[in-house]
């Protein structure tokens, strides 16, 4: 087997370790492989590549897309590290408003799946990152929603200190849960 899928605290998303050979000259591994993928994740078809480059403490998210737009996510990093989290969105899930967390980095090759309902955010640890995630349903801007990644109700533990988070200006003004209608 190329991958090893692990299952998280909540068990649909899955941190996935690939195989890596490597040598003096460096290393080869297979990030991603249809047939493998298929064991654990089904007839699930990734439709789309987005890539990020982002500095020291820059905090991506917490965003999600909702019905008929949701998106499972494959994150990975290609160079540097970051600390991903996803929060389960589903308000019939026995999970609802839990959050699972991993260090994904170019030296360890983790990647985290992320399944459809879980808002997913992420804070860059290194000096800076280069995040890879494969979409399964193409990016919908009238179907996304954000959680203000400070929100007290899910009490997310970054790893930073406060002063050295950067937040965009839309990622600022996301609401917290106790203001959103969240009818899903």
């Amino acid at each position: 087997m190329k991958f090893k899928f692990t299952p998280m605290q909540i068990p649909e998303v899955l941190l996935i370790e690939p195989t890596v050979f490597g040598d003096a000259r460096g290393y080869f591994k297979e990030s991603y492989q249809q047939e493998e993928f298929d064991k654990f994740l089904g007839d699930l078809r990734f439709v789309q590549d987005n890539e990020s480059k982002s500095s020291y403490g820059v905090l991506r998210g917490l965003h999600y897309q909702q019905e008929p737009y949701a998106q499972s996510k494959l994150i990975r990093v290609i160079q540097g590290s970051i600390w991903d989290v996803a929060i389960d969105m589903r308000s019939t899930s026995s999970t609802y408003k839990q959050f699972v967390f991993a260090e994904l980095s170019g030296e360890n090759h983790m990647q985290l799946f992320i399944p459809q309902g879980f808002a997913h955010g992420f804070i860059v640890t290194s000096e800076s990152a280069i995040v890879q995630y494969k979409t399964d349903s193409y990016y919908h801007p009238e179907s996304e929603v954000g959680i203000h990644s400070y929100d007290p109700t899910l009490n997310i533990p970054w790893p930073l200190k406060k002063s050295d988070h950067l937040l965009s200006g839309k990622d600022q003004k996301l609401p917290f849960l106790s203001s959103m209608n969240l009818g899903q």
